[in-house]
């Protein structure tokens, strides 16, 4: 396909990518920011509000390998369409619910729409840019996309509130998509499997309900306590799923997955590095607001203010990083990026309400570079390792890693603040001094995976692999080792 379209198509097409997905992510933390505001309008319970998010989030992370199955079958551009009419479709509804349960519905039809798009976006990138450092160079512009979205929720989120009301941030998405469908079917051409893959309902559901209920678990159990009988009883569940997947798949002439690809560190690794990167980054953007609101009493718009250079350093850094990628592997993206999280979180372990103004801007800025340094790797790593006939599964993997990540980082540090019993003021500053040390740990984490999965012993498993399953060439030379 990429042999077929200009540069200006391309990058078009890239572009058609990034404003879709951009939308998508922004949707991931822009509702947090609202829902005082949801509170007070609808009058929904503690409980309804964390249903506003999670329902998003355990729907979204549920369908997002099935989603990018499908669209290497039924093909990637009309899924991707129908992905955006969906998710306008729930975002619309969302706008005008009229209370806590029917926002909650409408929240899991806009999953259902997101979840064709972030899988399906990537396997168009794939296919689009064939050459590995040119695919390498866009998905770090990708990369760069889902990073600054991640980052500026808070503050488009404050900034509709504050302008119009929580309803805002769901009319906004409805334009979005209708201009994206109409670019999609006038600059980007369809694909598909070459050879259509039979469908594999059971071993879907089995992923589907795996991850439902450890989202749903992980999530859970900061509020209800990671002992409960309903947290225990999701983690025993998911992992009994994912012990009947293995070996369904294992007898299947066509599985969803390969298990053997699991054999491959690099691609095993990638799966690690992206659940422990966005740990670190929900566990950031989670505490970091916190503790602008809550601690130093700055509005929504104004924490979204401070979070600003992570945002653009992370936007600036990911094209970096994927051009270093495409040169040199992603050894060097790994271990810069890993060093970024680790040391922009050690910065913050003696945090204080007086803290310097300028020492907060170092450490986001140090956080950002951080992100946007590992963001790439991760993708590039799991789409170029994979054939282009399942291009959309390996996405789909990359991605459920990342949402499972910040959800992970979300309740980790949600449990450790409300275990403290602390509401404000300067006990709130002490008490995340635990949270950064832990985020701290994951950047370390990054630092370690990176290094242990591009050593040529690790490289040679990814080579082994291919070449048992007959997938050698799904393995640019430049997507691992550089050029």
């Amino acid at each position: 396909m990429g042999d077929a379209l200009s540069r200006e198509r391309r990058l078009a097409i890239l572009a058609i990518c990034c404003l879709s997905i951009l939308m998508v992510s922004l949707d991931n933390t822009i509702v947090n920011v609202a829902l005082p505001a949801i509170r007070a309008d609808l009058g929904a319970s503690v409980s309804q509000l964390q249903w506003t998010v999670d329902a998003y989030t355990v729907v979204l992370a549920g369908l997002l390998i099935l989603s990018g199955s499908l669209a290497d079958r039924l093909g990637r551009a009309r899924v991707f369409q129908v992905g955006l009419a969906t998710f306008s479709l729930g975002s619309l509804l969302c706008s005008t619910a009229a209370s806590p349960g029917w926002l909650i519905a409408f929240r899991m039809v806009q999953a259902v729409g997101g979840s064709m798009l972030n899988p399906v976006a990537m396997s168009i990138i794939r296919n689009a840019f064939e050459d590995p450092a040119e695919r390498a160079r866009a998905i770090g512009i990708w990369g760069g996309v889902v990073g600054l979205s991640m980052a500026l929720g808070p503050l488009v989120g404050g900034a509709l509130v504050a302008a119009s009301s929580w309803r805002a941030i769901f009319w906004v998405n409805v334009p979005v998509a209708v201009l994206a469908i109409a670019l999609v079917r006038r600059f980007v051409p369809e694909s598909r499997a070459a050879r259509p893959r039979r469908p594999d309902p059971v071993g879907q559901a089995l992923v589907m309900v795996a991850l439902a209920l450890l989202t749903y678990a992980i999530i859970e159990g900061g509020a209800s306590g990671w002992g409960s009988p309903a947290v225990a009883g999701c983690f025993v569940l998911a992992a009994a799923a994912m012990a009947a997947f293995l070996p369904y798949e294992a007898r299947r002439a066509e599985p969803l997955i390969a298990p053997g690809f699991f054999r491959s560190v690099p691609f095993s690794a990638a799966t690690l590095i992206a659940i422990a990167s966005f740990t670190a980054l929900g566990g950031f953007l989670f505490v970091t607001n916190l503790y602008l609101q809550g601690a130093r009493g700055l509005s929504p718009f104004q924490a979204g203010l401070y979070t600003l250079p992570m945002a653009a350093t992370a936007f600036v850094a990911a094209p970096l990083s994927g051009r270093l990628v495409g040169h040199r592997g992603a050894r060097p993206s790994l271990v810069l990026g890993g060093a970024g999280l680790a040391a922009s979180s050690a910065m913050l372990t003696g945090l204080s309400v007086h803290t310097a103004t300028a020492w907060l801007m170092a450490a986001y800025f140090v956080f950002g570079l951080g992100f946007g340094m590992v963001n790439p790797p991760i993708t590039n790593t799991a789409v170029s390792g994979m054939p282009p006939a399942q291009a959309g599964v390996a996405a789909a993997i990359a991605s459920t890693s990342r949402l499972v990540g910040i959800s992970l980082g979300v309740a980790i540090v949600g449990t450790i603040v409300a275990a403290s019993g602390v509401a404000s003021g300067e006990r709130l500053a002490a008490t995340t001094h635990a949270c950064w040390w832990i985020l701290l740990g994951c950047g370390i984490a990054v630092i370690a995976l990176g290094l242990a999965s591009t050593t040529e012993r690790a490289l040679g498993t990814a080579r082994a692999v291919g070449a048992r399953l007959d997938l050698a060439p799904a393995w640019p030379r430049g997507a691992l080792e550089g050029d």
